[in-house]
């Protein structure tokens, strides 16, 4: 194992050094809330793609809302001047995930990049989650109205199956279970249709067949949430993962991609209890379908500090308190060895026992009590198999949220909100 200092971008050329010839590489983070996660993996990105030629960048958010920012980081045609302006569009609850003054951040050095570079060189900003059912369908119609009118047609069946639900699409899942309300047949043919058009290879008719994806993988979701168990957090991790093959596919044959989620997404989910409870994740099925020598897995995390979050889903968030990590688990551990701040890249024979063996690691989703820090909040991880390397912050501060409308999100299954 190999430990780093850091502290500027140049302190993460060991991690660089692994992820270099990776085609994917997953950085995750301990909460959606914590500014110093954000910046730390917007340096990283920013290498990978300067330095190594990364071809996008794809997050656990939703694919209509994530292509508006797409548009504008590429200049594309109708796209916002400023990315800050589509991300002040995010509505879906938790918004401060992804609209927040460090994404803008980014997703303005990664505009200037851009622009000046030609059109098919332009590095993407994708979503890769499965929420976003209505707005996916309204993409779909507004897409076809001005392509295919003919496919409409399969669009409005699709839309009529799931209209008697409203937006609380999860009624649709618990009426599946008693009558025959699934939607499946009708979301079908709108694959079906929209995969043809996909052929045409246009930008336009490759974000209406994600669209279409979305919608599928939402069918799916709402079914599986109300049966409880892992199945709900599976079909939401394999959408992902497809999700990011085809981006990979779309980019070309030499394309890479940076992915950017919560790590309980991408720390490998057979290192952890996960695997026994039945559940996989985005960083192992992508070391299943790429090799783990194409995959480079980073996660992040950080002993104590202040993070953004709610205390009840769907509720406003606050600026909370994160205790001091629990004596025995990693970040107690990290605390105790490393500096303030560090870059650990695993492998080699001489690695010690607190990265090799089952320890509890501290994993925070969107909601929080800092209350259940007591028996909460930690994943029995062995730290070397789950990641690639780690970006360890001893104190983490509160990301710096930007307004937004809030619309409700959707029930989440465990762990919450992540």
């Amino acid at each position: 194992m190999l430990v780093q200092r850091l502290g500027v971008p140049s302190d993460f050329d060991p991690l660089l050094a692994r992820a270099r010839d990776a085609r994917v590489v997953m950085i995750g983070e301990a909460t959606h809330g914590s500014h110093d996660y954000y910046r730390l993996r917007e340096q990283l990105t920013r290498r990978l793609i300067a330095e190594c030629g990364f071809s996008f960048v794809a997050v656990e958010g939703d694919w209509p809302d994530c292509d508006r920012v797409h548009r504008s980081v590429v200049g594309a045609a109708g796209g916002a001047a400023d990315p800050r302006t589509a991300l002040e569009r995010f509505e879906r609850w938790p918004t401060w995930m992804w609209a927040n003054a460090e994404v803008a951040r980014f997703c303005r050095w990664l505009r200037a990049w851009n622009l000046e570079r030609p059109e098919a060189g332009r590095v993407g900003f994708h979503g890769l989650d499965v929420y976003s059912l209505w707005e996916s369908m309204q993409a779909i119609f507004d897409y076809l109205g001005e392509e295919d009118p003919d496919s409409l047609e399969a669009a409005q069946e699709a839309y009529r199956c799931f209209e008697p639900y409203g937006k609380r699409v999860e009624e649709y899942g618990m009426a599946s279970r008693f009558v025959s309300a699934r939607c499946e047949e009708e979301v079908v043919r709108l694959l079906a249709r929209t995969r043809e058009h996909a052929a045409s290879d246009g930008p336009d008719s490759f974000s209406a067949w994600q669209n279409a994806e979305v919608v599928a993988g939402a069918e799916r979701y709402y079914r599986a949430m109300v049966g409880g168990g892992p199945q709900s957090w599976n079909v939401r991790d394999v959408h992902m993962a497809d999700t990011l093959d085809r981006l990979l596919d779309r980019y070309g044959p030499d394309a890479r991609g940076v992915v950017w989620a919560h790590n309980t997404h991408v720390g490998d989910a057979r290192a952890t209890d996960m695997a026994a409870d039945g559940m996989v994740n985005l960083g192992q099925l992508a070391r299943e379908r790429h090799g783990a020598g194409a995959v480079c897995l980073v996660g992040l995390g950080a002993y104590r500090g202040t993070v953004v979050a709610a205390p009840r889903w769907g509720s406003a968030a606050e600026t909370m308190v994160v205790p001091p990590a629990r004596p025995g688990s990693v970040e107690h551990r990290m605390h105790e060895l490393l500096p303030e701040r560090a870059v650990l890249v695993f492998g080699g024979p001489d690695q010690p026992g607190w990265v090799t063996d089952t320890v509890d690691h501290r994993a925070i989703g969107v909601v929080y009590d800092p209350s259940f820090e007591s028996w909460g909040n930690y994943v029995p991880t062995r730290l070397a198999q789950r990641y690639d390397g780690f970006i360890w912050c001893d104190e983490a501060t509160a990301l710096h949220p930007l307004p937004a409308l809030v619309a409700p999100g959707e029930l989440e299954t465990w762990p919450a909100g992540v």
